[in-house]
């Protein structure tokens, strides 16, 4: 869905508006042949064949961050342009972290639910404070530097790993860049904010993932993928790591 705001700035500059919502592929092909440009979410798949199908086309537009869901070597075979919503979710993707970087420390979603079980089990599930706690964080865009800027302000100390990064900015916003084996063995939160490509698909795997603290916890509100989850599961399991948070699955809906 895009907001009627967003729909309202369309429509007034004279532009016809399809507003389909729950299509699935064949219904998308019914009526991709004919529009110019196609806005699309995280939701939607603007593969090959469904950008081929569309004669007229001339842009894509993700509302959204990140671009892995549109096939970018189709678009550009068929000079189709891509352009996304890099600020869209930044402040949104960012105080979700840092809720769920609390959440997890502090146990509150298994303390709810043994809770709700009519148990009363306060002492175990005191958790950890995340003051003087380091936090490392992989992938240093937008989002990551909004989260390094929310976690300084629990007196938190930030790692961070980014390849492609200026290192001078980091100099000023009191983050130490480290390479990502150095990062993983000394965090004691890791949150992930890179998108989802060959290079990062699988990017803590078991051998990562045993790499952490046993008292270490990792956060994912990016991309499924990012982290294998049955190797994930395996690290929690057999108390390898300490916990995870994770808002986003290699198949979504979660089934």
């Amino acid at each position: 869905p895009v907001s009627d705001t967003g729909l309202s700035l369309i429509k007034e500059s004279g532009i016809e508006v399809l507003y389909e919502t729950d299509l699935n592929d064949d219904g998308v092909k019914r009526i991709i042949s004919d529009v110019d440009g196609w806005i699309v979410r995280s939701g939607t798949k603007a593969t090959k064949e469904l950008i081929n199908a569309a004669g007229q086309l001339k842009v894509i537009g993700r509302a959204g961050v990140g671009v892995d869901n549109i096939d970018i070597s189709a678009s550009t075979l068929k000079g189709v342009l891509v352009m996304n919503t890099p600020d869209g979710n930044t402040i949104s993707a960012a105080e979700h972290t840092m809720a769920m970087m609390s959440s997890v420390a502090r146990n509150i979603q298994v303390a709810h639910s043994d809770m709700m079980k009519g148990k009363w089990n306060r002492h175990a599930f005191v958790g950890s404070e995340l003051r003087g706690k380091t936090l490392g964080i992989v992938g240093l865009g937008r989002i990551g530097l909004e989260v390094a800027k929310r976690a300084r302000s629990f007196d938190m100390k930030i790692m961070g790993f980014d390849p492609y990064v200026n290192k001078d900015v980091l100099k000023e916003k009191n983050i130490t860049l480290c390479e990502l084996d150095e990062l993983t063995e000394k965090s004691d939160f890791i949150t992930l904010h890179v998108p989802l490509i060959d290079s990062t698909r699988n990017l803590f795997d078991t051998k990562r993932l045993s790499m952490m603290k046993k008292t270490a916890r990792i956060i994912n509100v990016a991309r499924g993928g990012l982290i294998n989850e049955k190797n994930l599961s395996d690290a929690l399991n057999n108390d390898v790591i300490a916990g995870a948070a994770i808002d986003v699955f290699e198949t979504e809906p979660l089934v």
